[in-house]
Protein backbone atom coordinates (compact mmCIF):
# COMPACT_ATOMS: atom_id res chain seq x y z
CA UNK A 1 0.00 0.00 0.00
CA UNK A 2 0.78 3.97 -0.94
CA UNK A 3 1.63 6.39 1.70
CA UNK A 4 -1.25 7.56 -0.05
CA UNK A 5 -3.27 4.80 0.52
CA UNK A 6 -3.85 3.25 -3.30
CA UNK A 7 -2.32 0.25 -3.80
CA UNK A 8 0.39 -0.71 -6.33
CA UNK A 9 0.30 -2.34 -9.48
CA UNK A 10 2.61 -5.67 -9.68
CA UNK A 11 4.46 -6.21 -12.18
CA UNK A 12 6.82 -9.79 -12.40
CA UNK A 13 10.10 -9.58 -13.94
CA UNK A 14 12.87 -12.41 -14.68
CA UNK A 15 16.53 -11.97 -14.33
CA UNK A 16 18.02 -14.24 -16.75
CA UNK A 17 21.04 -15.57 -18.47
CA UNK A 18 24.18 -17.63 -18.12
CA UNK A 19 26.22 -18.96 -15.49
CA UNK A 20 27.80 -15.85 -13.55
CA UNK A 21 26.63 -12.76 -15.89
CA UNK A 22 25.57 -11.03 -12.55
CA UNK A 23 22.11 -12.18 -12.11
CA UNK A 24 22.42 -11.92 -8.37
CA UNK A 25 24.42 -8.97 -8.45
CA UNK A 26 21.86 -7.37 -10.57
CA UNK A 27 18.63 -8.37 -8.03
CA UNK A 28 20.85 -7.25 -5.02
CA UNK A 29 21.73 -3.99 -6.37
CA UNK A 30 17.93 -3.15 -7.04
CA UNK A 31 16.19 -4.77 -4.06
CA UNK A 32 14.73 -2.54 -1.58
CA UNK A 33 14.11 -5.33 0.45
CA UNK A 34 16.91 -7.61 1.84
CA UNK A 35 16.92 -10.01 -1.08
CA UNK A 36 16.26 -13.76 -1.05
CA UNK A 37 19.43 -15.45 -2.63
CA UNK A 38 19.58 -19.33 -3.17
CA UNK A 39 23.36 -19.14 -3.37
CA UNK A 40 26.19 -22.39 -2.49
CA UNK A 41 29.64 -22.74 -2.44
CA UNK A 42 30.93 -24.00 -5.60
CA UNK A 43 32.81 -27.69 -5.48
CA UNK A 44 34.73 -29.87 -6.72
CA UNK A 45 31.52 -31.92 -8.19
CA UNK A 46 31.19 -28.31 -10.53
CA UNK A 47 34.50 -29.69 -11.89
CA UNK A 48 33.51 -29.77 -15.95
CA UNK A 49 30.52 -28.04 -15.56
CA UNK A 50 30.53 -24.91 -14.73
CA UNK A 51 33.18 -22.46 -16.66
CA UNK A 52 34.65 -19.80 -14.01
CA UNK A 53 37.27 -19.20 -16.36
CA UNK A 54 35.79 -15.73 -17.23
CA UNK A 55 34.83 -15.02 -13.77
CA UNK A 56 37.72 -16.52 -11.24
CA UNK A 57 36.83 -14.61 -8.57
CA UNK A 58 33.65 -16.54 -8.44
CA UNK A 59 32.97 -19.03 -5.82
CA UNK A 60 29.01 -19.51 -5.80
CA UNK A 61 26.78 -20.28 -7.53
CA UNK A 62 22.33 -19.48 -7.56
CA UNK A 63 20.82 -23.25 -7.55
CA UNK A 64 16.95 -21.75 -7.01
CA UNK A 65 16.50 -18.48 -7.68
CA UNK A 66 16.74 -15.04 -6.17
CA UNK A 67 14.36 -12.85 -5.19
CA UNK A 68 13.77 -9.02 -4.67
CA UNK A 69 11.45 -6.29 -5.11
CA UNK A 70 11.05 -2.36 -5.84
CA UNK A 71 8.99 0.03 -5.78
CA UNK A 72 8.58 2.21 -8.91
CA UNK A 73 6.08 5.25 -9.11
CA UNK A 74 2.73 3.35 -9.04
CA UNK A 75 4.37 -0.09 -9.61
CA UNK A 76 6.26 -2.76 -7.15
CA UNK A 77 8.14 -5.06 -8.92
CA UNK A 78 8.92 -8.36 -7.86
CA UNK A 79 12.47 -9.53 -9.55
CA UNK A 80 13.56 -12.89 -9.88
CA UNK A 81 16.53 -14.06 -10.92
CA UNK A 82 17.26 -17.78 -12.80
CA UNK A 83 20.09 -20.28 -12.23
CA UNK A 84 22.26 -19.97 -14.88
CA UNK A 85 23.62 -23.55 -15.01
CA UNK A 86 21.58 -26.39 -17.41
CA UNK A 87 21.09 -28.58 -14.90
CA UNK A 88 18.49 -26.59 -13.31
CA UNK A 89 16.96 -24.75 -16.14
CA UNK A 90 13.77 -27.01 -14.92
CA UNK A 91 13.00 -24.24 -12.42
CA UNK A 92 12.65 -21.49 -15.54
CA UNK A 93 9.03 -22.34 -16.90
CA UNK A 94 7.68 -21.79 -13.01
CA UNK A 95 9.90 -18.97 -12.04
CA UNK A 96 8.41 -17.03 -15.65
CA UNK A 97 4.90 -18.11 -14.90
CA UNK A 98 3.21 -14.47 -15.10
CA UNK A 99 6.37 -12.62 -15.00
CA UNK A 100 5.48 -9.09 -18.02
CA UNK A 101 9.24 -9.70 -19.81
CA UNK A 102 12.80 -10.82 -19.31
CA UNK A 103 15.99 -8.73 -18.74
CA UNK A 104 18.71 -11.22 -20.09
CA UNK A 105 21.90 -11.10 -19.48
CA UNK A 106 25.08 -11.58 -21.29
CA UNK A 107 28.81 -11.19 -20.81
CA UNK A 108 30.32 -10.87 -24.56
CA UNK A 109 33.19 -12.81 -23.66
CA UNK A 110 30.78 -15.99 -23.32
CA UNK A 111 28.39 -14.83 -25.78
CA UNK A 112 27.40 -18.55 -26.58
CA UNK A 113 26.08 -18.91 -22.89
CA UNK A 114 23.14 -16.27 -23.48
CA UNK A 115 21.32 -18.40 -26.28
CA UNK A 116 19.76 -20.64 -24.00
CA UNK A 117 18.00 -17.60 -22.55
CA UNK A 118 17.03 -15.62 -25.35
CA UNK A 119 15.68 -19.00 -27.16
CA UNK A 120 13.25 -19.87 -23.57
CA UNK A 121 11.80 -16.47 -24.16
CA UNK A 122 11.78 -16.11 -27.95
CA UNK A 123 9.93 -19.79 -27.99
CA UNK A 124 7.23 -18.39 -25.26
CA UNK A 125 6.99 -15.21 -27.12
CA UNK A 126 8.10 -12.89 -23.29
CA UNK A 127 9.42 -9.68 -24.34
CA UNK A 128 12.87 -9.22 -23.15
CA UNK A 129 15.73 -6.63 -23.32
CA UNK A 130 19.16 -7.73 -23.71
CA UNK A 131 21.77 -6.36 -21.05
CA UNK A 132 25.00 -5.78 -21.93
CA UNK A 133 26.59 -6.23 -18.17
CA UNK A 134 30.17 -4.02 -18.40
CA UNK A 135 32.68 -7.03 -18.21
CA UNK A 136 36.23 -5.74 -19.69
CA UNK A 137 35.84 -5.59 -23.38
CA UNK A 138 31.89 -5.06 -23.18
CA UNK A 139 32.31 -1.70 -25.29
CA UNK A 140 34.40 -3.16 -27.70
CA UNK A 141 31.44 -3.92 -29.88
CA UNK A 142 28.66 -1.67 -31.05
CA UNK A 143 25.12 -2.48 -30.54
CA UNK A 144 24.27 -3.61 -34.50
CA UNK A 145 27.38 -6.00 -33.95
CA UNK A 146 25.77 -7.63 -30.27
CA UNK A 147 22.32 -7.97 -32.62
CA UNK A 148 23.96 -9.68 -35.65
CA UNK A 149 25.86 -11.98 -33.96
CA UNK A 150 22.69 -13.15 -31.39
CA UNK A 151 20.07 -12.73 -34.50
CA UNK A 152 18.04 -10.63 -31.87
CA UNK A 153 14.34 -9.72 -33.77
CA UNK A 154 14.88 -6.03 -34.59
CA UNK A 155 12.58 -4.50 -31.52
CA UNK A 156 14.81 -6.13 -29.16
CA UNK A 157 16.09 -3.46 -27.07
CA UNK A 158 20.01 -3.78 -26.07
CA UNK A 159 20.67 -1.66 -22.91
CA UNK A 160 24.35 -1.51 -21.36
CA UNK A 161 24.42 -1.58 -17.81
CA UNK A 162 26.94 -2.15 -15.14
CA UNK A 163 25.32 -4.81 -12.75
CA UNK A 164 26.47 -3.41 -9.25
CA UNK A 165 24.60 0.40 -10.00
CA UNK A 166 20.78 0.02 -9.02
CA UNK A 167 20.20 3.28 -11.07
CA UNK A 168 21.85 1.53 -14.47
CA UNK A 169 19.89 -1.71 -13.77
CA UNK A 170 16.70 0.13 -13.13
CA UNK A 171 17.12 1.60 -16.95
CA UNK A 172 16.82 -1.46 -18.16
CA UNK A 173 13.95 -2.70 -15.88
CA UNK A 174 11.91 0.00 -17.30
CA UNK A 175 13.04 -0.37 -21.00
CA UNK A 176 11.43 -3.60 -20.58
CA UNK A 177 8.32 -2.27 -19.20
CA UNK A 178 8.43 0.11 -22.03
CA UNK A 179 8.75 -2.60 -24.69
CA UNK A 180 6.33 -5.22 -23.42
CA UNK A 181 4.02 -2.60 -23.00
CA UNK A 182 4.66 -0.91 -27.10
CA UNK A 183 4.47 -5.16 -27.91
CA UNK A 184 1.20 -5.07 -26.04
CA UNK A 185 -0.29 -2.23 -27.75
CA UNK A 186 0.56 -3.80 -31.46
CA UNK A 187 0.10 -7.07 -30.82
CA UNK A 188 2.37 -10.16 -29.91
CA UNK A 189 2.41 -11.96 -33.37
CA UNK A 190 3.55 -8.71 -34.79
CA UNK A 191 7.51 -9.36 -35.06
CA UNK A 192 10.22 -10.12 -37.45
CA UNK A 193 13.72 -10.89 -37.48
CA UNK A 194 16.55 -13.14 -38.48
CA UNK A 195 16.76 -16.78 -37.70
CA UNK A 196 18.97 -18.15 -35.45
CA UNK A 197 22.35 -19.04 -36.40
CA UNK A 198 24.60 -21.65 -35.39
CA UNK A 199 26.14 -21.22 -32.03
CA UNK A 200 29.66 -20.94 -33.65
CA UNK A 201 28.42 -18.61 -36.42
CA UNK A 202 27.87 -16.51 -33.88
CA UNK A 203 31.10 -16.61 -32.03
CA UNK A 204 33.15 -15.84 -35.08
CA UNK A 205 31.39 -12.30 -34.21
CA UNK A 206 32.23 -11.62 -30.96
CA UNK A 207 34.60 -13.95 -29.00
Amino acid sequence: MRADGKAYFPLKIVIAGGFGVGKTTMVQALSEIPPLVTEETLTTASIGLDDVSAVPGKSTTTVAMDFGRISMDELVVYLFGTPGQNRFWFMWDELARGAVGAVVLVDLRRVDDCFAAIDFFESRDLPFVLAVNRFPGADTFADDEVRDALALNADTPIVRIDARSGTSCTTALITLVEHALARSGRGRGDRSGPARPAPLASTSRIS
